[in-house]
């Protein structure tokens, strides 16, 4: 019975996924910004506004390695952020 059902299937095509949903860093590549990150967090009782400049340097490294889709960042809540260099940049 579920033979019959396989051949008249269509066959899974893949799609980007949601926005807020993206694949894990199963490689390690934004371990060190993550870590940093969590550290921040941790540091300062997870208050957020506290670690955004590491926050943005997270999701910078996650976008650089296409783990998540590319956005420009003040849509991502960081309007009008001082541009200093992050440790994305250094490189």
């Amino acid at each position: 019975m579920s033979t019959a059902m396989t051949f008249g299937q269509k066959s899974f095509k893949p799609k980007p996924p949601d926005k807020g949903s993206f694949p894990l860093d199963h490689e390690g590549e934004c371990r060190e910004f993550k870590e940093i990150f969590m550290q921040c967090i941790r540091s300062n009782q997870y208050d957020s506004h506290k670690c955004r400049l590491e926050s943005k340097d997270y999701l910078k490294c996650r976008m650089d390695r296409d783990l998540m889709k590319k956005e420009p960042l003040e849509r991502l809540g960081f309007q009008g952020e001082n541009e200093e260099t992050t440790a994305t940049d250094e490189r």
